[in-house]
């Protein structure tokens, strides 16, 4: 799966699936441009994974602002010519409590993020791709858009959204060559899952975290690494008969009820 020459887009990339997936696809040459909210933080990325003057775009946007994503958007053109490879990743989860007591500017907020800004990217990389006729995209959702969990209506319907988001723009994309899936991964071992895990039990993390691995059937939490495979598989022409697609990667999780 050689990406030799393409140009790759990756929001939310200095968080811990956005980096694995950066180094995944530069380790198959592909030029890279990283969008997250801080200069700072992205500027550390690239330093941490040891990227090539000249390969490599670093770009401050904020996703939930349309003039920023259309700012990404054209910095890329202007760099490199085109956009091969979207991975519309930037999300966040929002507070963990009953509905009921959900804070209207928090749910607000995680829309903001984890619709809005997967409808903008949408929106302005689409316009460059079926230009070109060609490209893929993937969008990061969740197990949290396949099912319910007590806790967390905001990203839950958040994911939900990104599902049917992703469905409409393949169709829509289809006759001009563009592909369209999603990712829907259940417990990765990031800073998100820090927060699940504090919000299951306080006084008790590692309990937590043992409960959580329990409930997979692989029994372990999955990689970032495990993560950017999929999204590198989804990216490549091994995939080019797929396309508005939920792909779980969630070590057996959904697939049943485990015991009696």
């Amino acid at each position: 799966m050689s990406f030799s020459g393409k140009v790759v887009v990756v929001t939310g990339a200095a968080g811990g699936i956005g980096k694995e997936t950066v180094k995944a696809f530069v380790e198959q040459e592909a030029k890279v441009v990283l969008v997250d909210l801080e200069q700072d933080t992205l500027e550390s990325t690239a330093k941490d994974l040891n990227l090539i003057e000249g390969e490599y775009l670093l770009v401050a946007a904020d996703v939930t602002k349309e003039a920023d994503v259309e700012g990404y958007v054209t910095k890329t053109k202007e760099t490199f010519g085109r956009i091969d490879v979207f991975f519309n990743n930037a999300g966040i989860e929002g507070k963990i409590v009953p509905l009921t007591d959900y804070p209207s500017d928090v749910f607000e907020s995680v829309l903001n993020v984890n619709v809005m800004g997967v409808f903008y990217g949408l929106k302005h990389v689409l316009r460059v791709m079926s230009d070109q006729k060609s490209g893929s995209v993937i969008n990061t959702s969740s197990i949290s858009g396949l099912n319910g969990i007590a806790g967390v209506s905001a990203y839950i319907a958040s994911k939900h959204a990104v599902n049917g988001l992703t469905k409409t723009a393949a169709l829509e994309m289809a006759p001009y060559g563009v592909r369209v899936n999603n990712i829907n991964p259940s417990t990765v071992d990031t800073r998100i899952m820090r927060t699940f895990e504090s919000a299951a039990a306080p006084d008790d993390v590692a309990a937590a975290r043992e409960a959580f691995t329990q409930a997979i059937p692989l029994a372990r939490y999955g990689k970032p690494e495990d993560i950017a495979n999929l999204v590198l598989f989804l990216a490549s022409d091994k995939s080019s008969f797929i396309t508005g697609t939920d792909h779980r990667i969630d070590g057996g999780q959904l697939a049943g009820v485990r015991g009696y």
